[in-house]
């Protein structure tokens, strides 16, 4: 877990990676962060534009802890403003009205149930999933499921889509992996960084 000192640490770190890449076409290099920043950790960057309601404008990351987590936050960020394929890239004068949420991820483990049983091992509040088969895979995030005020049967479901298979693959075979994510958001661009409950989400 990361303290809320190094959660807003990691925000600040992603805004200013997108940043450097978009103002100067700069890489960020992590550089003097806490011992947390250099283990391996899977992370994903969301990008939202904030308005009365917050609206999706990229999200990017990495499942698994292949990088260690300041790179990680660093290329992830990059790779959510620019490389998208949902979105055309973000241009350095929308980040005043884009709010940045970082979300690190504890190591996917495969639930071993039969298919029919899958719903009741999903915690919704907690749980992120990802679905995979063949060459498909597809990743959810624990607050989407909140977000959309999904039950467990519909959150299997929207992943199965979001990995380009059809709704009730995870009833026919399909892999099917659980996570945890610790997450930080900036309350308005640039700002107060918070960690977010998404079981009291708003």
């Amino acid at each position: 877990m990361l303290t809320k000192s190094e959660g807003e640490l990691a925000v600040q770190l992603a805004r200013k990676a997108i940043e450097e890449c978009l103002k100067n076409k700069i890489k960020l290099m992590p550089d003097n962060l806490p011992k947390v920043f250099s283990e391996n950790r899977g992370v994903f960057v969301t990008l939202s534009i904030k308005r009365h309601s917050k609206e999706l404008r990229g999200c990017i990351g990495r499942p698994y802890p292949v990088l260690p987590l300041g790179e990680a936050i660093i290329v992830s960020a990059i790779n959510a403003s620019r490389d998208d394929p949902r979105f055309n890239p973000v241009k350095i004068e929308e980040m005043d009205n884009i709010v940045i949420e970082v979300t690190v991820l504890t190591v996917p483990k495969r639930i071993n149930a039969k298919p029919k049983d899958l719903p009741e091992k999903i915690v919704i509040g907690s749980d992120g999933l990802i679905v995979a088969t063949g060459m498909h895979s597809g990743l959810l995030l624990p607050q989407v499921a909140v977000e959309h005020g999904f039950d467990s049967t519909e959150f299997l479901c929207q992943t199965c889509m979001k990995a380009g298979l059809m709704p009730d693959a995870w009833l026919n075979g399909a892999e099917i992996y659980s996570f945890e994510g610790q997450i930080f958001e900036e309350i308005k661009p640039g700002g107060e960084v918070r960690e977010k409950d998404i079981k009291c989400s708003e």
